[in-house]
């Protein structure tokens, strides 16, 4: 981390600690951090992409913070990144290597993230014996086969429904981002009684204001890799889903996909973050300002961080459902009303909320 952009982001909190990895022989370039583990070894994803930066890595490793804090979890956060196509014919000794350049990182577990699964967490554990998110067969909890996080959105949507007034039998969803958290959060909505009329990809947008069958596209998707060849709804441009008129959109995508420039678009009440930090900082105060109930990354997407933990812990899949089902319902509902309460942006008060969850656990080590 260059020491312009250390002494941009650092604070009391963190970053605990920066590792960059290089190894040329098999052409991995990777950034690992640590930002506080005040609460436990650190729990966060490995990104697989090839323009993630050392600024997005790290604000995605205090996302993880809060997002462990918030959660009540005795993790702290991190993130790390290989800097690859996850599509490259030599990912399986890219993330070997990478496992074996962060091995005596101790405070760091790693997880799955975009461009990473539980086959990946398999050849990192064979490597140096710790990650989370893995298969059955390897006595894990497979949190995107699952779909832990979607199932976690979906608990937060029922509760920003009741702070905005909308019932969710019949409320209309769209999704940006029809991967792993956006194909779950779309089924357990659906089951909710939801009715999802847009989803995008990277080739497209569909959307279908009389509701798409969640299931047939979800399997065409997985044939074909795409959603615009569904057949069943109008094609359009995959930016243009920001502004489909529903009652709740997630964004499940990229970060930063929602800014200054584009979040007057938005035709809906609710945003529900699905994805990472989905928002710049300036597209959220006028998300608030526009009054859409914007409910924060880390408060509604803490399902798969929540499952890990479980099964870190030698919890069960059962036990996993449960603990997300209870601490994203109680965390939403006290983040909504704080930001009630104090007439605040929901991230604000979701924020202020972790620090001190943070600020304790950070009292209890020892100095020096």
């Amino acid at each position: 981390m260059s020491e312009f952009v250390f002494e941009r982001l650092s604070d009391e909190y963190g970053p605990e600690q920066v590792t960059y990895v290089y190894e040329p022989r098999v052409g991995l370039k990777g950034i690992v951090v640590v930002d506080n583990s005040a609460s436990g070894p650190a729990i966060g994803g490995i990104r697989m992409a090839p323009d993630v930066t050392t600024t997005e890595v790290f604000r995605l490793a205090r996302a993880m913070t809060w997002k462990n804090a918030l959660a009540q979890i005795p993790h702290g956060g991190g993130k790390s990144a290989i800097l690859a196509d996850p599509s490259a014919p030599n990912k399986q000794a890219l993330i070997r290597s990478f496992a074996r350049a962060i091995a005596n990182i101790k405070t760091y577990i790693p997880g799955p993230d975009m461009g990473t699964d539980e086959t990946c967490m398999a050849w990192v554990r064979d490597e140096i014996g710790r990650s989370v998110g893995l298969s059955r067969v390897l006595g894990g909890i497979p949190l995107d086969q699952i779909g832990a996080t979607g199932w976690g959105c979906a608990v937060a949507a029922e509760v920003a429904c009741e702070f905005s007034g909308i019932k969710m039998e019949g409320a209309k969803i769209t999704i940006q981002g029809f991967g792993n958290v956006g194909q779950h959060a779309a089924r357990y909505l659906v089951k909710k009684g939801a009715v999802v009329v847009g989803v995008s990809d990277v080739d497209g947008a569909l959307v279908n204001p009389e509701g798409l069958d969640i299931e047939e596209l979800i399997s065409h998707r997985r044939k074909h890799n795409n959603v615009t060849g569904y057949g069943k709804g109008k094609v359009l441009d995959r930016d243009a889903i920001i502004r489909v008129p529903c009652d709740l959109f997630v964004p499940a995508a990229r970060p930063d996909v929602i800014t200054e420039h584009n979040v007057a678009l938005l035709q809906c009440k609710i945003v529900l973050q699905g994805a990472n930090i989905p928002a710049t900082a300036l597209a959220e105060r006028m998300m608030h300002a526009a009054g859409i109930l914007s409910v924060p990354d880390f408060v509604c997407n803490a399902g798969g961080v929540i499952c890990a933990a479980v099964e870190y812990a030698g919890g069960s899949q059962r036990q996993a459902f449960d603990q997300i089902t209870e601490k994203i319902s109680d965390n939403t509902r006290e983040v909504l009303k704080l930001a009630a309460e104090h007439k605040q942006m929901p991230r604000e008060a979701a924020v202020a909320l972790a620090k001190q969850r943070v600020a304790e656990a950070m009292s209890y080590r020892r100095l020096g």
